[in-house]
């Protein structure tokens, strides 16, 4: 029974995550299309295309470590690093779907430009949120949720959002937490 609810958890906790990476990296998504068609009127698309996946990129890194992913913080240095490389598949794959529809339209309009680019950056964005929640932000979580406190600030951050009160646990070892953790 005990495990039946951790993997309800876990799925609810995967879906809430999915909801916070739509809502922040989406809001941040569709920001950066109107900023790559008005960059792209003065510098060639690929520029205006680089210079948007760059600071779109530090800004949902940072959305993603505080909101989406529950890293509670500031994003480091790592996570930077580890989200551009997912940003760079990102960048690559809405280069490629632009690059196809000037080859498959001659001058396409702004509409069907912007419904491909984020069309593109939509199914990117399923693999990012992967990448994101299973390499980049997955150490935060275990950290976050230590055998100690069931999180940080005495929430249980397995999913439940339940307070823990250390009278409760008073005499109880570091591995009976974790398990009474993993039980709450």
């Amino acid at each position: 029974m005990g495990s039946v609810q951790g993997g309800r958890r876990r799925a609810s906790g995967a879906i809430a995550s999915f909801a916070r990476f739509v809502l922040c990296g989406g809001g941040v998504g569709i920001a950066s299309s109107f900023a790559v068609a008005a960059l792209a009127s003065w510098t060639p698309w690929v520029l205006a295309n680089a210079l948007t996946t760059a600071v779109s990129t530090l800004l949902a890194t940072e959305l993603h470590a505080r909101f989406t992913f529950g890293a509670g913080g500031r994003a480091t240095g790592r996570q930077h690093a580890q989200s551009a490389g997912s940003a760079a598949a990102a960048y690559a794959v809405t280069s490629v779907a632009m690059v196809v529809l000037r080859q498959l339209v001659a001058t396409p309009g702004a509409v069907l430009e912007q419904v491909v680019y984020l069309s593109a950056m939509g199914l990117a964005g399923v693999a990012r949120f992967a990448v994101l929640r299973l390499v980049v932000f997955a150490r935060s979580r275990s950290e976050a949720a230590g055998p100690a406190n069931c999180g940080s600030g005495g929430v249980d951050t397995a999913g439940a959002g339940r307070p823990v009160h250390p009278a409760t646990t008073r005499g109880v070892t570091p591995t009976d937490r974790a398990a009474l953790c993993r039980a709450a």
